[in-house]
């Protein structure tokens, strides 16, 4: 079990997250397409832009160790999306999709930052700062978009709980 090292599973993780991450481009535009609100698709839209910068950083991280950027099947994000899914096709048109989206984006939001504040540890402990500060960056940016899904959630489920009680 030698080879088992920090460095090991900091490379996995890095696979790991790299899956999430392109995974999570594919499914945004549905998600866009499918928001009730504009600023709901905006937000979604804006996610996207920065998701890709995402990927290209977690490029750069793999260049700092020396390891090609190759994704690996992660079940946690596959799952997540996939129950985002469900929400699109059975709250389809409902006055509640967009709650369920909102929901949905944050379980997204909630996996990526636990991930990359793992990686941002891990890469300090191994005294790769500029791994660190490139994963650290990244989080920020999750932390921030789960702030305004947070502040989305409000009124989408205002919004939701209006039309409901017009029905």
């Amino acid at each position: 079990m030698a080879d088992k090292t920090l460095d090991t599973l900091f490379h996995d993780g890095l696979r790991d997250i790299y899956y999430a991450e392109r995974k999570i481009l594919k499914a945004l535009p549905k998600m866009a397409r499918a928001a009730q609100s504009e600023k709901l698709r905006a937000a979604f839209e804006k996610h996207r832009d920065e998701t890709e910068g995402q990927v290209e950083r977690l490029t750069q991280v793999f260049e700092s160790i020396g390891k090609p950027a190759r994704g690996k099947t992660c079940p946690a994000i596959d799952g997540i999306i996939e129950e985002g899914e469900e929400i699109l096709d059975e709250f389809k048109g409902a006055p509640a999709l967009d709650a369920g989206l909102v929901a949905a984006a944050q379980a997204v939001e909630h996996y990526e930052m636990a991930r990359y504040r793992t990686l941002s540890a891990w890469a300090k402990q191994l005294g790769n700062d500029e791994a660190m500060k490139l994963l650290e960056q990244t989080l920020a940016e999750e932390t921030a978009t789960d702030e305004a899904l947070t502040s989305m959630a409000g009124a989408t489920i205002t919004a939701a709980g209006q039309q409901a009680k017009a029905a």
